[in-house]
């Protein structure tokens, strides 16, 4: 088996404080992925999913500092869930199904979760090899 791929987050200085004051540090965020599980840790969120549920992703950004800065944030619109350190790019991971990861029951569920994490293309290529 092989070891995990792990994909850190890359942290605009603007968002270091606000992050903070929410545990959202480099040591309590990244994106693993081994052969059959995505895993996703933003601070006290987590997220985690079969591989299989993966249907795309895409790049994405720039973003609104004010809708992205300091805790995870939902979309009203269509209950995308977004794990953002900085404002420049992330990507965006679409689901089959619909995953919990912003509240504790896992009740709410998420079609969409867009992370800000360093090396988006190496992150893309494992998710969709």
């Amino acid at each position: 088996m092989r070891q995990p791929q792990f994909f850190p987050f890359h942290f605009a200085a603007a968002y270091r404080p606000p992050a903070l004051l929410f545990g959202v540090i480099s040591a309590t965020t990244g994106v693993w992925v081994d052969e059959t599980t995505l895993r996703i840790r933003f601070g006290p969120w987590r997220l985690h999913t079969p591989l299989t549920n993966v249907i795309s992703t895409t790049h994405t950004g720039p973003y609104s500092v004010i809708k992205t800065i300091g805790p995870a944030h939902l979309s009203l619109a269509d209950r995308g869930l977004t794990y953002a350190t900085n404002s420049k790019r992330g990507l965006c991971i679409r689901f089959a199904q619909p995953v919990p990861g912003i509240e504790p029951l896992g009740l709410l569920r998420h079609p969409a979760v867009t992370v800000t994490v360093a090396d988006c293309h190496g992150l893309a290529k494992a998710l969709n090899r």
